[in-house]
Formats: structure tokens, C-alpha cells, sequence
């Protein structure tokens, strides 16, 4: 597997940014990071850039594309969902017009391919359990709709020579998740177990829905980079690896760590946002056009869990 090189990663020095472009690194591509003043930090030594701004600096970007002539472009910068319920003005600037606008200097500078990271959340509510990729988007969050927004944009951006991917990721269990997110429950229940703290599980006992592990997702994102262009019959895919309850994972950790205590006080917003996302995504388009596979299961996904969060060096 060979990258395109070098390559632009939004959000680059965030934790998710920071392990993409590890991957990408290590199959010898450069990276130019891009991400807010104050998230610089040590990187290893290939990497190319590390450019620090806004987003929305359209003029910045332009000239850190110009400057370093990015063969492809890993748009990772977002606000989270909590953040953006909270700021809507914002999510839409951050979310939305400053992605539109970065596309728009890709496809100006032929710059290509531009990976976008989309969510199961832009589906909304009313998803049947088994989620069709053809399912209508109708989200009824901010983040959601942004996230639509920017495939639409992409879209449009294909159809003008813009080599446009987007990858909708399911919940993500990662031992980095950002207190933030709705759906970062899951992990910090593990890191609570591994400092002998208790737990309040913020959803019911049967809560649950479609989850990728963290080390599924920056391998997906490096592969969907790098995979041929003439096999990619559409511009979005949905990827799916397990699903699971809140109460079993409780189980499972205490199992891990007999002496973690915990119990479930649902908020009832997000209780309900989960229930209203499905429990498994057809992800069969993904197998066939650019060859994904799960790599882990339940069971591999928290025995990895286990070992992170009671490592030393997370």
C-alpha cells in the first residue's frame, strides 16, 4: 500500500490526527499537520509540517497548500458534537462553510483525493436497527447536519473533479475518546476501572448501537486514502464493526477489574439519541469497492481496552 505524499491532515495534532498520521508515516509518506495554536507537540521525526491556525483561515490554508503542495487531504478538524449543540453558529463555520471552503481549494490547486470523516449521526432518528447506506439523512442535530452538509458539498465537488471520500464512522470505542462527545461513555468507563473509580453510566442498562474500535478507524481512513479511485462506485461509505449494551460492557470491565463499582443514571437526551441510531450499518459497499474488513471484534476491541488503560504508555 502506497500513500499519496505528502498529505494534509486537518486536525493533525489532535488524537485522532496525531495517530493517522502515524500510519501514514510509517508506509513513508510526509504529513503536513494543520491544527489550532496551543495543540503543537512532539511528533515523530518524518513529519513534513506542522502548521498552526484556524480552520477558517481560508488564506492560511491556501498558502500552507501552495507551500507544501499536498498530493491529499485527510479532513479531520471539526467540533465535536457537544460543542457544536452548544455553539451552533460556530459548528456551521467550523463544520460546514470551512470544509466547503477547503474543498474548494483542493479541487483549485489539484489536490486529491479529500477524505472527509462523516458520522452514523448524520442518518438522524427514525433509522431501522439495520442501516441501508440508501437510508434518507435527516439529522436533528447541528453536528449531524453539518456532517450532510459537507457531503452534499462533496458531492458537488465530485462532480467537478474533486476526488471526494467520505467514510461515515459508527460510535468510536477509543481510550482517547474526548469527554465532549456524546458517546464517549464507553471509554471513560474503562479509564474509571483502571484508576479504581466509580462509574454513573449515562444511558440504560440496554443502550447500545453501532461501534468501530479507534484502531479500525485510522486504519480505514489510511486505506480509503490510498485505495484506486477507478474501484469507488459512490462518494460515502459506512462502516460497521460490532454492537454492543451498556450492561454487558459494565459486566466485562468488572470482569477486567473486579473492583470497579458502577451504576446507570440515564440522561435521558442522550439515552435517546443513542436509541435512535442503529445497531448495525451495512457496510457491504465498503467490502467491495476498496476491500475493508473488521479487524476488531467485541471481544478484541475490549481486551484492547484492557491492556491500554492498564498500560503505562496508553
Amino acid at each position: 500500500m502506497t500513500p499519496p505524499s505528502p498529505i494534509l491532515i486537518t486536525g493533525g495534532n489532535g488524537n485522532l490526527g496525531r495517530l493517522v498520521a502515524a500510519e501514514f508515516e510509517a508506509l513513508g509518506a510526509q504529513v503536513i499537520a494543520y491544527d489550532l495554536p496551543g495543540t503543537e507537540g512532539p511528533h515523530s521525526d518524518p513529519r513534513h509540517a506542522v502548521v498552526l491556525g484556524d480552520i477558517r483561515d481560508t488564506d492560511l490554508l491556501e498558502d500552507t497548500i501552495k507551500t507544501n503542495k499536498p498530493k491529499a487531504v485527510v479532513h479531520l478538524a471539526s467540533l465535536l458534537s457537544g460543542s457544536s449543540e452548544a455553539n451552533p453558529d460556530l459548528a456551521w463555520e467550523v463544520n460546514a462553510t470551512a470544509s466547503f471552503r477547503l474543498m474548494q481549494l483542493a479541487r483549485a490547486h489539484g489536490t486529491g483525493p479529500f477524505v472527509f470523516a462523516s458520522t452514523v449521526v448524520s442518518y438522524g432518528p427514525g433509522v431501522p436497527s439495520h442501516l441501508p447506506e440508501d437510508a434518507p439523512q435527516w439529522p436533528q442535530t447541528i453536528y449531524g447536519a453539518t456532517k450532510v452538509a459537507v457531503e452534499r458539498a462533496g458531492g458537488w465537488q465530485r462532480a467537478r473533479g474533486l476526488d471526494f471520500r467520505c467514510i461515515r464512522f459508527p460510535m468510536v470505542l477509543s481510550p482517547f475518546a474526548p469527554p465532549g462527545a456524546v458517546t464517549a461513555y464507553p471509554s471513560l468507563a474503562f479509564w474509571a476501572a483502571a484508576k479504581g473509580e466509580a462509574f454513573t453510566f449515562p444511558v440504560r442498562t440496554e443502550t447500545g448501537m453501532s461501534t468501530l474500535f479507534l484502531r479500525d478507524v485510522t486504519r480505514s481512513l489510511v486505506e480509503f486514502t490510498c485505495a484506486d479511485a477507478a474501484r469507488l462506485t459512490k462518494p460515502a461509505y459506512n462502516i460497521h464493526a460490532f454492537h454492543f449494551s451498556a450492561g454487558d460492557l459494565a459486566a466485562r470491565i468488572q470482569a477486567a477489574f473486579p473492583g470497579f463499582a458502577y451504576d446507570f443514571a440515564p440522561d435521558e437526551a442522550v439515552d435517546e439519541m443513542i436509541n435512535c441510531l442503529p445497531d448495525t450499518m451495512d457496510a457491504d459497499a465498503a467490502e467491495r469497492d476498496w476491500d475493508w474488513r473488521v479487524g476488531y471484534d467485541y471481544d478484541a476491541c475490549v481486551k484492547a481496552m484492557v491492556e491500554i488503560v492498564k498500560g503505562p504508555n496508553p
